[in-house]
């Protein structure tokens, strides 16, 4: 039978190497699995594998491509933990996917945790090979690392066997995710993070535990993730979507989601792949040394670091290789190089070939012209099943709003970005009276306040940094601004409007909050306000953002997260603290977010596009990417906003109810939570209303707060809403 689609062009920068102890490696691994009884012995009644299905598998051949510098015995343990989780992949189809079996999936890994403990020994007996694989395997492996180390891998090897839960669930219902969906959790279940912990290992070095959780060391693990599970993706299509009956499938999401064939779908993906191995790039270059010299790194640190890159580089290039010659995929026509240039096949030429074929994508990525003319746009077709209500409380807020943006010195500032005619045209009271219809007054005057400091953080950036060639004056500024939020005590006596009303907004906010709350706040502000230096880093280079790193770090600057805290506050004390780290909230308020952010990139496109020389707006981002014209990306953007919604409402009804069975919590939480989803309807609708009413998107509000100009003097950022300060600003109340 033929191939479903003939595979891409693959970007391979770096050239493949194989491990001289692959032969050993081969036969440790073979009589491994035939002791932890994972060869020829039936599960259920049914034989998950013989030997022939692991010898042209040949996980040792993956190994040794990926970990090609690794020690003999380092590569025997590696190879061993990815025959286990190939197993497991197995082991789980057969058992509880293929006949779809929830409640037996649930108990099955519910268990998986008690064979890694990040600390004591494992007291549990296995009862099956995933179990006496995993007992086996952690014993001989974190003996040797701290843990930080250990507990990150804990982490990730449980993501990636609690996620298998979603494809099982999507399988059974019939659901095929939305693509932003899709990565998120694909990262999670696809278990490239956990292969990342692997890279640690094998080095013997590993990343010095204040700068694991940073932004730089995220996206390199986070762009590794994408790019090996999209190169799955590819491989695996025939095998999973038309043998297995799998929705989790890259290609499948975007033949669906953009209604095109599976060739194009391929195509697609691979430029996803290659995009994220771009940013991958990017960030070690650009990013990574700047946090080393920020964080004092020692040399030893430093080595670690840079040993990581160079291991995540080897996996990126040996998977390729695997997936190229494993009988576990389709590869009929796959290459090891891109056959772009003919002649030369020595060194280097991989790495040129690479560049070649990806060189459109890079210029488009750097190449945008700003301040491009933008035709007058309709109103974005988006779906809002969710009632609106206004507080009736808005004129007050509006009016002390204003009247504290005069105080704080916001109107008299330099550079000038507001007057207050500009303020009461946008009228963020508004939106906050959308998003909270049942505050009291106190409350929405809390909630405009923080709005108005974010939309006016957010504008003020770009203006006041945005020419400027050195982003160090902008970094200076971000870390004073920081020292606006005291977890305890007085903050330093702030200079600048900017730095009084947020000094201002801080006190009035936490002081009746417990020291935990305030700290779980200021970590939301602070990844709103380096959020906005990476928008100003972009800026200097021209660069167009990775569509995925968009979406993710557009949550921050839209201060997203800084919503879901407040809203969270005045339910904290009815709610476990990890219910709000499970799969469902996550979803629900992830999915929220998009909406919002998506809806305000639609609604301002012309407004930063043309008269503000704006790269960060998601239709820019889609038209780059996809490389269409501006009515496909508006299309696509609008359905992928639709979609989003869509998935809160899946979550809500669906999810949710079953969150509540599964954790059996109480009345009173089980009203806390869904009176926090309400929450989230009226901050939509809220946003939605705002967009639609304000002065400050349609074409005649261009003319006035632009002064009939075709384009502005310098590049601005006038969004809308930064969502600070969303429904429940009950905070006041929460005394506890």
């Amino acid at each position: 039978m033929a191939q479903p689609f003939q595979l891409p062009d693959f970007y391979l920068p770096y050239p493949a190497r194989l491990n001289p102890n692959l032969d050993r490696a081969r036969a440790h691994t073979k009589a491994w699995a035939y002791e932890m009884d994972m060869i020829d012995v039936p599960q259920h009644g049914t034989v998950i594998w013989t030997e022939r299905d692991l010898d042209s598998h040949d996980y040792a051949l993956l190994c040794s491509y990926t970990h090609p510098d690794a020690s003999a015995d380092d590569l025997d343990l590696v190879t061993d933990w990815y025959v286990w989780v190939f197993y497991f992949d197995d082991h789980f189809v057969e058992l509880y996917k293929r006949n779809p079996d929830v409640a037996g999936a649930k108990a099955y890994l519910d268990r998986l945790p008690l064979f890694m403990p990040v600390d004591g020994a494992i007291t549990e007996a296995p009862t099956n090979p995933v179990e006496k694989g995993l007992a086996d395997l952690w014993t001989r492996t974190v003996g040797s690392h701290s843990e930080d180390w250990r507990r990150r891998f804990a982490d990730n090897t449980k993501h990636l066997l609690d996620e298998s839960m979603w494809e099982l669930l999507n399988i059974s219902e019939g659901r095929l995710s939305n693509p932003i969906e899709y990565i998120e959790m694909r990262r999670k279940v696809g278990g490239a993070p956990w292969s990342a912990n692997l890279v640690e290992h094998v080095t013997g070095m590993e990343v010095p535990a204040r700068i694991a959780l940073s932004r730089p060391i995220g996206v390199l693990r986070d762009t590794f993730a994408d790019a090996v599970h999209l190169r799955n993706d590819l491989f695996s299509y025939e095998r999973e979507v038309l043998d297995e009956g799998e929705l989790s499938n890259g290609v499948l999401v975007l033949e669906k989601f953009l209604d095109i064939p599976t060739q194009e779908a391929a195509e697609a993906v691979n430029d996803l792949l290659t995009s994220r191995l771009h940013q991958f790039e990017h960030t070690a270059v650009t990013e990574v040394p700047l946090l080393l010299d920020e964080h004092g790194i020692d040399p030893a640190g430093r080595l670690a670091v840079l040993a990581y890159v160079k291991g995540l580089q080897d996996w990126q290039s040996g998977g390729h290789e695997w997936h190229a010659r494993s009988s576990r995929y389709m590869n009929e026509g796959a290459v090891t190089a891109n056959p772009v240039l003919g002649g030369p096949t020595g060194l280097g030429t991989n790495g040129i070939r690479a560049l070649i074929a990806t060189a459109p994508q890079r210029l488009r990525s750097f190449g945008h012209v700003p301040f491009e003319q933008v035709p007058p746009l309709p109103e974005p077709a988006l779906d809002m099943p969710f009632e609106l209500s206004v507080n009736r409380n808005w004129a007050h807020a509006r009016e002390q709003s204003i009247a504290w943006a005069r105080e704080m010195g916001i109107f008299d500032d330099v550079p000038r970005v507001w007057t207050e005619s500009k303020l009461r045209d946008y009228d963020l009271a508004l939106c906050s009276a959308g998003i909270d219809p049942d505050a009291t007054a106190d409350e929405l005057v809390i909630n405009a306040l923080w709005l108005t400091w974010g939309t006016y953080g957010d504008d003020y950036y770009p203006v006041a940094f945005g020419r400027t060639p050195d982003l160090a004056v902008a970094k200076a500024a971000t870390d004073r601004l920081k020292q606006m939020m005291p977890l305890e005590g007085a903050s330093p006596s702030p200079v600048t409007p900017l730095e009084r009303g947020l000094a201002d907004a801080w006190q009035r906010t936490t002081a009746p909050m417990p020291l935990e709350n305030r700290r779980q706040f200021r970590h939301t502000l602070e990844l709103m306000l380096d959020s906005w230096m990476w928008e100003l880093k972009n800026h200097h280079e021209n660069r167009v953002p990775d569509p995925v790193d968009y979406v993710e770090m557009r949550r921050h600057t839209f201060g997203s997260e800084l919503t879901m805290s407040l809203a969270r506050l005045g339910h904290g004390r009815l709610v476990p603290p990890e219910i709000y780290r499970t799969r469902t909230i996550a979803n629900i308020e992830n999915s929220a977010m998009d909406y919002a952010i998506i809806l305000n990139d639609l609604f301002s496109y012309r407004k930063e596009i043309q008269f503000e020389g704006e790269v960060h707006n998601l239709v820019l981002v889609v038209r780059n990417f996809l490389d269409v014209g501006l009515e496909r990306a508006i299309g696509v953007a609008t359905d992928l906003a639709n979609a989003r919604l869509k998935q809160f409402q899946h979550s809500v009804a669906v999810e949710l109810p079953a969150l509540f069975e599964e954790f059996r919590l109480g009345r009173e939480a089980r009203e806390a939570l869904n009176a926090y989803v309400g929450e989230l309807r009226d901050w939509l609708a809220g946003i939605l209303n705002w967009h639609r009413e304000v002065v400050r998107y349609h074409d005649a509000d261009l003319a006035k707060h632009f002064g009939g100009r075709e384009v502005a003097v310098t590049p601005q950022s006038l969004r809308g809403p930064t969502g600070l300060g969303t429904a429940s600003t009950r905070i006041l109340a929460n005394k506890g």
